[in-house]
């Protein structure tokens, strides 16, 4: 995993436009034995959405302008943190969900845990650190989605999701096709309706 996916991440939102961004640091669990962090996953994501809750309640801050995003395993804190505010917030953006003990796992990120969900997959194959699977409203899979051009490692091709994301918050230039099935996701042969990757629009729709 790569920590400069906060900073990257939030360094774009500042220089593009003045919103609040609020980092949920929950390291001690994430660090832990993998399978450990995996079981901790619901707790941190229920007690961000109790935050998130408590700031609605106390300042007004609306649901409308909340956009969770979450990279690897924090894709699923930020799925189980719009499922505790049940699937009020705008917008959620999991970049490249964790894969291992993530298929058929209840917790994991899903279309319903916000009013949009997106997924962007980098590292989906059978032994990578992504999840390979559809997760969301809409499904990501730049060049296949299980490697990435100029990476020659598992780590590479998963940090790739947020260094993609953090560009198209500034360029919103990355623009998919829409697939009808996995192997034109694989063969890289879809050629349905265009919708742009990423970006911060909470409005969006697919």
């Amino acid at each position: 995993m790569d920590a400069n996916f906060n900073g990257a991440v939030k360094d774009v939102y500042l220089r593009k436009t003045d919103v609040n961004i609020i980092m949920c640091d929950w390291r001690t669990v994430a660090i832990a034995i993998y399978g450990s962090a995996v079981n901790g996953v619901p707790n941190v994501g229920r007690n961000l959405g109790q935050f998130l809750d408590f700031l609605h309640r106390v300042t007004g801050a609306s649901f409308n302008n909340m956009h969770l995003i979450g990279f690897s395993l924090g894709a699923h804190v930020a799925g189980n943190a719009g499922r505790e505010l049940r699937g009020r917030v705008a917008r959620i953006t999991g970049l490249d969900p964790a894969g291992p003990l993530w298929y058929g796992n209840s917790n994991r990120l899903k279309s319903s845990d916000a009013v949009y969900v997106e997924a962007i997959h980098t590292d989906g194959s059978a032994v990578g650190l992504g999840i390979g699977a559809a997760s969301a409203d809409v499904d990501f899979f730049p060049n296949g989605g299980s490697s990435q051009p100029g990476c020659f490692d598992h780590f590479c091709n998963h940090n790739r999701a947020w260094q993609f994301f953090a560009a198209t918050v500034t360029h919103n230039h990355l623009v998919g096709q829409l697939c009808s099935s996995m192997l034109q996701v694989t063969t890289n042969n879809c050629r349905g309706s265009y919708l742009h990757m990423g970006n911060d629009n909470l409005n969006k729709r697919g």
